[in-house]
């Protein structure tokens, strides 16, 4: 029947109950058929034709150039989803949108019933979450192209008009001007940025140096599933402006001769979990490229569906799922820096995800005068661990907006690029160094490191002061202390001799050997000690090189 007729008809006390259970089976059924987006997971990688053997089948050669530099081998968690579990998804009626190496899952796009007969499939394991992680919306509703940094006050943070740049203290109070001063300014360093869009990027003329020199490496949409990313929303483009802007008198951005892989991973318009599968589907893009270094100022924890949102206790370092592909991607050897968030006067008042991630530089945002903003994020993570790690600049940082004017902007989205490319400088200072070592260096190099808390973590960090730490980096380096499963033992040892075996053995109190490795570098052994399986107490590590010994304690959490 039409519409008219059906909204006319009122219903009388005799047939009102056959009524009710007719609409209830319509809407049943319209959700059954209704298509979702789910993220299956796998049970393994059997019989794929692909092989740690030969990582150049599913990484770039910059990729693999970056774990062997690092000591970081190519594990079957890098191996791609098997083609086969692919076809059969696809016969049984699914979409593919995305898969996942590190998870090994497959984003799909399905009705419930389709779904039902997939989760029987011997190889499928089951669904992230248990839940769909969002509908899918026919002729999504994007952000005007006339979009200006302003729309984004809500979920980003607020921007106002700027007459004249003062990038000097944004630059300054990291020592970035020393940085530049002694010749570093990112080259050579694949910043890869994670964000909602880039509207205009290619098109303002504080970024023309920037694409006049095709420096802008990759681009990807993937929540249109295209590479355009410069038509969507602005709030990439700012951030990216933090870091690579080049505007005389007026703002510099941290790393401004770095190259650059722009993603678009947000949907500015919602917040819902399929952005977090799109972050991982990103930071696995980033990797598979080559990125060095990953500046994502995003953040999760509550979303437009309450029953999904995360609690503090999901804050650990291991639940959230942009979380946990956040430190898998430290653990490819990149640096990860990300947004602590601005709930600092919510009641949601604590860092979000994926910023509570161990090896994650959080980034926390303080005021022309070194003082918190506000609106910064509180730590720690729900583990107690110390969160967030570092702070910059976050309330009246100068970015560029899509217009391009120099204007002002308030948000850890702002101080975040900002360390972003003081990461991306250094490593290009200390080639040497491990992304491990890149974090601990800026990580001690903070104005309270000896103090940290839960405000700004160890504090804002510097050039100058991050550079001369290095330096013993190339002797021998045990962290943390304490250190625990979520944050392992960590190993680097600078100065022994090139294709010199190193013997690691780590032995209880009382002479039981418990771990054994041996490594083998060109003169920079960096490892990574397994901690699950150990149980708390005291551990001695002994480190033999050729005529060289070390034997020091170490304490397990």
């Amino acid at each position: 029947m039409g519409l008219d007729r059906f909204t006319a008809f009122v219903p009388t006390a005799t047939n009102r109950t056959y009524w009710i259970l007719v609409i209830g089976l319509l809407i049943c059924t319209a959700s059954f058929g209704q298509n979702r987006k789910y993220l299956v997971l796998l049970r393994d990688k059997a019989n794929s034709p692909y092989s740690i053997s030969q990582p150049e089948k599913f990484l770039s050669q910059r990729s693999i150039l970056r774990r062997q530099k690092q000591n970081i081998a190519v594990l079957e968690r890098d191996l791609p989803v098997n083609p086969s579990y692919l076809t059969q998804l696809q016969q049984a009626g699914a979409k593919i949108w995305f898969q996942s190496r590190w998870l090994n899952a497959v984003l799909v796009e399905t009705t419930d019933a389709t779904l039902a007969t997939i989760q029987k499939l011997s190889f499928v394991k089951g669904v992230e979450f248990g839940r769909s992680l969002a509908n899918t919306r026919a002729g999504v509703s994007e952000r005007s192209t006339s979009t200006n940094i302003t729309n984004a006050a809500s979920k980003f943070g607020e921007v106002t008009p700027l007459n004249y740049g003062l990038s000097q203290t944004q630059i300054s109070q990291l020592g970035v001007d020393k940085m530049h001063q002694q010749g570093y300014h990112g080259e050579g360093i694949l910043i890869g940025v994670l964000d909602a869009g880039f509207l205009n990027a290619n098109k303002v003329s504080f970024l023309k140096p920037l694409f006049d020199e095709n420096r802008v490496l990759a681009t990807y949409d993937f929540v249109k599933k295209e590479t355009s990313v410069y038509e969507d929303d602005s709030h990439g483009l700012s951030c990216l402006s933090a870091i690579a802007a080049t505007a005389d008198n007026q703002l510099y951005g941290t790393a401004y001769k770095a190259s650059f892989v722009l993603l678009r991973t947000e949907d500015a318009a919602t917040e819902r979990q399929i952005e977090e599968a799109n972050w991982l589907f990103g930071a696995e893009y980033a990797d598979s490229v080559g990125v060095d270094v990953i500046s994502s100022s995003l953040g999760y924890s509550e979303f437009d569906d309450p029953t999904t949102s995360y609690t503090y206790a999901n804050m650990d370092g291991k639940t959230a799922l942009s979380t946990r592909a956040a430190q898998i991607a430290t653990e490819t050897g990149m640096v990860v820096v990300a947004a602590a968030g601005n709930e600092g006067s919510d009641a949601w008042h604590y860092l979000s995800a994926p910023s509570d991630a161990a090896s994650v530089l959080a980034i926390g945002a303080v005021t022309q005068t070194r003082q918190r903003a506000l609106f910064s994020s509180f730590g720690p993570s729900a583990d107690k661990r110390i969160k967030p790690d570092l702070a910059a600049l976050g309330q009246g940082t100068v970015v560029g907006s899509p217009g391009g004017q120099i204007v002002q902007g308030n948000g850890t989205s702002f101080a975040t690029p900002l360390v972003a490319g003081l990461v991306a400088g250094f490593w290009q200072a200390n080639p040497r160094l491990t992304a491990t070592q890149v974090t601990e260096a800026l990580r001690r190099s903070g104005s309270q490191y000896n103090t940290p808390d839960d405000q700004l973590g160890y504090g804002i960090p510097n050039f100058e002061l991050a550079s001369t730490l290095a330096k013993s980096f190339t002797q021998l380096l045990i962290y943390p202390s304490p250190f625990s499963d979520e944050e392992p033992l960590r190993v680097q040892w600078g100065e022994i001799e090139a294709n010199v075996p190193l013997d690691a053995t780590l032995t209880s109190v009382a002479g039981k050997i418990v771990w054994q490795g041996r490594y083998l570098s060109s003169g920079m052994t960096s490892f990574m000690l397994p901690g699950p399986g150990l149980s708390a107490g005291v551990y001695i590590l002994t480190l033999i090189s050729g005529d060289k010994k070390r034997t020091t304690k170490v304490l397990k959490l």
